[in-house]
């Protein structure tokens, strides 16, 4: 399994290139798919991750398939729950990813980042987009977002674009995970 990289790596900072379409059904790319996998379903907090977390500067991200269950959250207590007995859905895989449409309304929102660990802030997102990508079949695909996903399309572009949570984040705060 390949590691997350942390903030002081520089392939965080650059902007990752797009993936030919004809590439997709290459074993290398697969490989890619997989390792951004298995990094992402290493963590327990983990909700997404993109390419260049696990040094592929390529635009790519995975959302993992959990944040579409409702069982993920108790929507009173924002308690983790474990994955339901046939598993979570599948994992929603974004290749050249755009955020084509944004909400005029803005929320402040906690987040956190698996390549910043254990740092936690509020950043100002858009409380709605709308996403145009290709799928790991080489589908083009839209789909529009509110609340976490909404959040975690624009935190995952930005990784493809060489921008971290924590560059535009406020009141950010060091939780490391004994004390979370």
């Amino acid at each position: 399994m390949p590691d997350i990289v942390q903030q002081n790596n520089p392939v965080l900072r650059q902007i990752a290139t797009a993936v030919a379409l004809e590439d997709i059904k290459s074993t290398k790319f697969k490989k890619v798919l997989r390792d951004m996998q298995s990094a992402l379903h290493s963590q327990e907090d983990g909700v997404a991750i993109a390419a260049p977390q696990i040094a592929v500067p390529l635009r790519i991200f995975i959302v993992s398939g959990k944040i579409f269950d409702a069982a993920f959250f108790d929507e009173k207590t924002t308690e983790r729950k474990l994955p339901p007995a046939g598993g979570w859905p599948r994992d929603m895989v974004c290749i050249n990813p755009k955020i084509v449409k944004r909400s005029k309304e803005k929320v402040w929102e906690e987040e956190g980042c698996l390549s910043v660990r254990w740092l936690y802030g509020k950043t100002h997102r858009h409380k709605n987009v709308t996403l145009e990508a290709v799928d790991e079949h080489g589908v083009k695909f839209t789909r529009g977002a509110g609340g976490l996903l909404a959040q975690i399309f624009q935190h995952e572009t930005d990784h493809l674009d060489g921008i971290l949570f924590i560059d535009t984040a406020k009141d950010v705060v060091d939780v490391p995970p004994e004390t979370k």
